[in-house]
């Protein structure tokens, strides 16, 4: 028996691309007259395989900001190229771009983002609306991801009404109702106290264990142990990258 077979991954599932993969890409800003004013990301290559679990860190002017808008497709790179489960998203024209970042990326933001006029189902079911997704089959979706962070039963609340750590659990669910390929995380825990904070946490680690690819940006080495692999950036370049 081999050591594939002994594993129970096949061979076709070992040669499978990386769900997300960066090559020699840069990143730029000029100032008005076209002079360049920061070099934010210089000549990156990474590549994440689907189920990693992955932190982005480094200090502030790092570049990992703006390495996490390019992932999420939020922001063009100057230079290179960015795979995003098998496509080249640099190449899409814009309103291509915005369709298939909503199909294969989910965001959970620090601020959970949530709006306040809707109830949790109506936040969560939000992302389908602007795919098309008629209101019977958004409200089941919806309805299946709350439950999944154990909110079945806030499903008729406003964000107003719910704590912080139900509010970002809306925004996980918000984020996992189009089942993206992609999970990402800036700060999530950043507006929650340290217990809450936690608690989130484990469901993000349930949810990888589950299968699904999470890139986290924090600054916190806390929550970076949490992850499987750490990527610190310095200067716009990757000054380390290690699996833990």
């Amino acid at each position: 028996m081999t050591a594939v077979e002994h594993s129970g991954v096949t061979p076709s599932t070992v040669a499978a691309p990386p769900v997300a993969e960066l090559r020699a890409l840069k990143k730029a800003y000029y100032k008005s007259d076209g002079s360049l004013m920061v070099e934010a990301l210089r000549s990156i290559d990474l590549a994440i395989a689907s189920g990693e679990y992955v932190a982005i860190m480094g200090s502030s002017g790092s570049g990992k900001s703006t390495l996490m808008n390019v992932l999420g497709c939020l922001d063009r790179p100057t230079a290179g190229q960015y795979l995003l489960d098998g496509h080249d998203v640099v190449t899409m024209p814009d309103e291509d771009l915005s369709l298939y970042r909503g199909r294969k990326i989910g965001f959970v933001f620090q601020a959970f983002n949530l709006i306040p006029e809707l109830t949790v189902l109506g936040n969560v079911a939000v992302p389908l609306f602007y795919q098309g997704v008629p209101k019977r089959g958004r409200e089941a979706r919806a309805r299946e991801v709350l439950a999944l962070v154990g909110l079945s039963d806030r499903l008729d609340h406003r964000p107003r009404e719910l704590s912080g750590g139900q509010q970002q659990r809306v925004a996980i669910a918000r984020a996992l109702v189009t089942s993206p390929v992609v999970l990402m995380a800036d700060e999530p825990t950043g507006n929650l106290d340290s217990a809450t904070g936690q608690s989130i946490l484990a469901v993000f680690d349930r949810l990888n264990s589950e299968g699904m690819t999470i890139i986290m940006v924090t600054h916190d080495d806390g929550v970076a142990a949490r992850c499987r692999r750490i990527v610190r950036l310095k200067d716009g370049n990757i000054e380390f990258d290690r699996r833990v």
